[in-house]
C-alpha cells in the first residue's frame, strides 16, 4: 500500500479543507430552509469536478428537487464503468443548544471534525473527489457520477433511475452513504430493510361526550385504536403479523444485546423486543413501530370520551420482500382486527423497497481486497436497518451492475444527531479503498 498510502496522505490535508467548507454551507433541503444554500452547495461541488478536470458536467432536472449533478470521467478503451454516488444536502442541525459547537461552524480536534452533515455525507463525497484528485482526472475505469441535493428530503431521483436506465449504465456502482460498523473496521452493507408507512384512523362519535354522564357504552376511539395497535405484537414484542419475512442474518455479529442496550440508552430492568440475534432483528426481519399518535394531550384534557384518534404505523421490511406486500400484510391484519367491533379506517401510504447486494461478483472481490488493504483488516458485512431508496432505484435500472456500499461515515458518528462527527483516517482510508479498487476492477483480468 506505500506509495497510495503516501499519495493519498498528502492530499487529505486539502481535502480536510475543502470538507470543512463544504460542510460550513448548510446545505438542507427540507421545505422552509433557503434553497439557495443547497445551490451554493451544488456549485461547490460542481466546482470541485471542474477543478480535476471533468468537462462532462450536466444535471438530471427532476419536478420538484434539488439539481441532481450528473458528471461522466472517460477511462482507457475497454475499461469497465463505475458509478459512483453521495448527496450534498444535510439534515436540519435540530436543537443546536445540544451542539458543543455550532453545527455549521465545523471544527477539528484531535484528528475529528464536527459539523452537521460532515459524514452524512458530504464525507463521502468527498472521498470521491480525493480518489479524482489522486488520479488527477483521469481514473483507470469509467466513472460516471451522480451526486444529489434532496436525499435526506426525499427526491424523485429515488423511483427515476428505470424511466432512464441509459443514463446510469454501468458494472459497478459504490453508494457512499454508509461507512463502517466502527472506526477501523472496514464494512460493507450488504443488506438495506424496506421501509413503508399506514396511517390508522379510527373515527366513533360525532364530537366528544362527557366521560361521567356517557362513558362506558360509548364507543371510546382511542381505545380502540390502542387495541388495534396491540394487536400487532406478541407478548415478546415480536410483529404477529402473517406474511412478514424474517430470517437470520449471516453476516457478521458486531453487536451483542448488552452493547446494543448501551448502545440505545435502554437500562438494564428494560426488556429488549423481539428474539434472535441483533443482527436478526435489525437487518433480517421486519419491524413495526408506532412513531405518531393524534389524541387529546394530558395536560389539558378534558374529561370526555374521545371521538377521533389516528396513529402513523412505520414498517421497516426483510430486504428481500416487497415493501408493498409488507405493507398490504400490515393494512389486512389492521382492517380485520375490528376492537370492540369498531371498523379501523387504514391508508397505504408511502413504501420504498430494500435491498440484497450480490457478494460473488468481480467488483465486490476488488473492492473486498481494496479494503483489506486500506484498513489492514478483512472487511466484515452488515445490513442497514435504514433504508435508501434510490438503491433500489438504481438496482432496477441496472440489475447487472454490482453495488458496492462502503464510505468514510461509522455508525458512532451521530449522524442525523447532535454533534455529528467525522474521524479523518476514516476518510484518508476510504480514498485509499478507492483508489486500489479502481486499479484491480480496470484491470482486463478482473472480468
Amino acid at each position: 500500500m506505500g506509495g497510495v498510502a503516501e499519495r493519498v496522505g498528502a492530499l487529505v490535508p486539502q481535502l480536510v479543507d475543502d470538507l470543512k467548507a463544504l460542510t460550513a454551507i448548510p446545505s438542507i433541503a427540507f421545505p422552509g430552509f433557503p434553497q439557495e444554500e443547497v445551490v451554493r452547495a451544488h456549485d461547490t461541488v460542481v466546482g470541485h469536478l471542474r477543478d480535476v478536470g471533468v468537462t462532462d458536467i450536466s444535471s438530471i432536472d427532476l419536478p420538484d428537487t434539488s439539481p441532481v449533478i450528473l458528471a461522466r470521467v472517460p477511462g482507457p478503451p475497454g475499461a469497465p464503468t463505475v458509478l459512483l454516488y453521495a448527496h450534498y444536502d444535510v439534515q436540519p442541525a435540530g436543537d443546536e443548544s445540544q451542539w458543543t459547537h455550532p453545527p455549521f461552524e465545523p471544527v477539528e480536534i484531535d484528528g475529528v471534525v464536527y459539523g452537521r452533515g460532515v459524514a452524512d455525507d458530504k464525507s463521502n463525497l468527498m472521498a470521491h473527489i480525493g480518489a479524482l484528485r489522486y488520479y488527477e482526472g483521469r481514473p483507470p475505469v469509467n466513472l460516471t457520477i451522480v451526486f444529489e441535493g434532496q436525499e435526506e428530503w426525499g427526491s424523485p431521483l429515488d423511483t427515476y433511475p428505470p424511466q432512464a436506465p441509459e443514463l446510469f449504465a454501468c458494472d459497478a456502482m459504490v453508494i457512499a452513504d454508509t461507512g463502517n460498523i466502527r472506526p477501523g473496521v472496514p464494512t460493507f452493507t450488504t443488506a438495506l430493510r424496506g421501509d413503508a408507512e399506514l396511517t390508522v384512523e379510527v373515527r366513533t362519535l360525532p364530537e366528544p361526550k362527557h366521560s361521567g354522564l356517557y362513558g362506558g357504552p360509548a364507543p371510546d376511539a382511542l381505545l380502540a385504536l390502542l387495541a388495534a395497535l396491540a394487536t400487532l405484537h406478541d407478548d415478546a414484542g415480536r410483529p404477529a403479523v402473517d406474511g412478514l419475512r424474517a430470517d437470520e442474518w449471516t453476516g457478521a455479529q458486531p453487536m451483542d444485546e448488552a452493547a446494543y442496550r448501551e448502545a440505545v440508552g435502554a437500562a438494564d430492568g428494560v426488556p429488549l423486543l423481539g428474539s434472535g440475534t441483533i443482527a436478526d432483528r435489525l437487518w433480517a426481519g421486519p419491524a413495526i413501530t408506532v412513531v405518531g399518535i393524534d389524541a387529546p394531550q394530558v395536560d389539558g384534557a378534558v374529561l370526555a370520551v374521545v371521538p377521533y384518534a389516528r396513529a402513523l404505523v412505520n414498517i421497516r421490511v426483510h430486504p428481500q420482500q416487497s415493501a408493498a406486500e409488507a405493507q398490504e400484510a400490515v393494512a389486512r391484519h389492521l382492517e380485520a382486527v375490528r376492537p370492540f367491533g369498531i371498523e379501523l379506517t387504514v391508508a397505504r401510504n408511502d413504501a420504498g423497497d430494500g435491498f440484497s447486494a450480490a457478494t460473488d461478483g468481480p467488483a465486490y472481490a476488488a473492492a473486498s481486497a481494496a479494503m483489506a488493504t486500506a484498513w489492514g483488516a478483512e472487511p466484515i458485512r452488515i445490513g442497514s436497518g435504514g433504508a435508501i431508496p434510490l438503491v433500489s432505484g438504481l438496482h432496477a435500472a441496472v440489475p447487472q451492475a454490482e453495488i458496492l456500499m462502503f464510505g468514510a461515515e461509522d455508525s458512532l458518528c451521530n449522524l442525523h444527531a447532535p454533534n455529528e462527527r467525522l474521524v479523518v483516517d476514516e476518510l484518508r482510508r476510504t480514498v485509499i479503498a478507492m483508489v486500489e479498487f479502481f486499479d484491480a476492477f480496470g484491470r482486463p483480468d478482473a472480468h
